[in-house]
């Protein structure tokens, strides 16, 4: 008999150990913050709530140990990325700047793109910079510093439709789409097609690109694409069917992530999936990724693009200064009401570091395209209220050996 009971015991035991290891930390945050976003909590579908949380270990060397936990995330259910696919083509300039080993072309490089056909911009100047010249390096600046659609347009000239998704694919980003711009009215055809780029030495040219065409498809199979019971068309007339966003941009919450572990811990993933970027570069994307607006001489920016502007996480919903020991490395993006960010989190003073990546739509009247999103009421309070709880987890979360983070330790004085 006591074998008996000692074996009931012991399997007791057992599977309490197995079912406390099968804990998901971000599904344990969740529930018991639901006075903070239950409702959301209780709706993912019908918000179309995806997030990961990136639990960061490191080992007596600093080498950091990298756990993914996931909640409602399906590559293959799609949402509008929006503004997040700047961060993607941001890497891939320099990359390619790199790539073309031309004695005096870097990233501070004047440039000029013309415009070959109707529709498309063209780039001579640019006097929110400090020298009033265009370079890709101020483009990346404000693409960061505020989201800049005209900068990621000028680097989407650059790369080419066919580079960009070309390159990623290559790398192993394999759920991703970029077709086009961020200008209204372009069609699928004009968006295959790039002006030319010149980049300058004096009034000698060291590059010239010519116009690219791009006659690539990238058919993706994914759910989702039809969505709402209606949407306002260019005559602001209401079409009662669903918004198709099967041509629109493409890339997966994961592919964001993993993009992001690429650029803050390249020596943690797969040398495939890396880029090639100088230890420059790297500081470079940390310094603009990380920076407040405020806390730019050129641009200069008001108060209305306060901390939390493009800082979803933990500041999204407050126009209050940040902390000074926290910053958030990071890429925002918000259209069509879907609010989205990528971060890599940190405090200085307590020695805190994780990344979290979340997606969340409100709409809840259903209709696409007209500007009446709960962005305010529910999805910056979300991922604000989101970025916090996670933060305070890993306040109280023991860790074997704290992080070394002078790798992000920045002077954030800036032209």
């Amino acid at each position: 008999m006591n074998k008996i009971i000692l074996r009931i015991v012991l399997l007791i035991l057992f599977s309490t150990v197995v079912s406390i290891a099968q804990v998901n930390p971000l599904e344990k945050i969740l529930n018991e913050n639901k006075d903070k976003f239950g409702h959301v909590i209780e709706n993912p579908d019908s918000f179309e709530v995806q997030i990961i949380y990136t639990q960061i270990n490191r080992d007596k060397n600093n080498f950091p140990k990298l756990t993914t936990h996931k909640y409602n995330v399906n590559p293959k259910n799609y949402f509008y990325p929006a503004s997040t696919v700047k961060l993607p083509l941001a890497i891939l300039a320099l990359e390619k700047l790199n790539s073309l080993k031309i004695a005096g072309l870097n990233k501070f490089t004047p440039i000029r793109i013309d415009s070959n056909v109707v529709k498309q911009s063209c780039l001579f100047a640019d006097t929110s910079s400090v020298t009033g010249i265009p370079s890709i390096a101020h483009l990346i600046k404000k693409l960061f510093l505020v989201s800049d659609n005209d900068s990621y347009n000028y680097l989407y000239e650059f790369l080419g439709q066919k580079g960009i998704n070309k390159t990623l694919h290559n790398k192993g980003y394999k759920d991703v789409k970029i077709v086009h711009r961020f200008v209204s009215g372009l069609s699928a055809e004009e968006n295959s097609r790039t002006n030319t780029v010149d980049f300058y030495s004096g009034e000698k040219i060291i590059y010239h690109q010519p116009s690219l065409i791009n006659t690539e498809e990238y058919p993706t199979a994914l759910n989702k694409l039809q969505k709402g019971i209606g949407y306002l068309n260019a005559k602001d007339s209401l079409v009662n069917k669903p918004f198709d966003f099967s041509q629109k941009n493409y890339i997966s919450l994961e592919t964001l992530t993993d993009l992001l572990k690429a650029i803050i811990f390249p020596e943690a993933v797969p040398a495939k999936m890396r880029f090639n970027l100088t230890s420059d570069d790297y500081k470079f994307l940390y310094k603009y990724m990380s920076m407040f607006p405020r806390e730019s001489k050129y641009p200069g920016y008001d108060t209305s693009h306060f901390d939390g502007y493009v800082k979803y996480f933990l500041f999204g919903d407050s126009h209050k200064k940040a902390q000074g020991n926290i910053r958030s490395f990071d890429k925002v993006g918000l259209a069509y009401g879907y609010l989205t960010d990528i971060a890599y989190i940190i405090d200085f003073k307590n020695k805190i570091e994780f990344m979290l990546s979340a997606t969340i739509l409100v709409n809840k009247d259903g209709i696409f395209n007209d500007n009446k999103y709960e962005y305010n009421q529910i999805g910056l309070p979300f991922l604000a209220n989101l970025g916090r709880a996670v933060y305070n987890y890993e306040l109280n979360r023991t860790k074997n050996h704290l992080p070394d983070l002078s790798k992000f330790n920045i002077n954030y004085v800036s032209e």
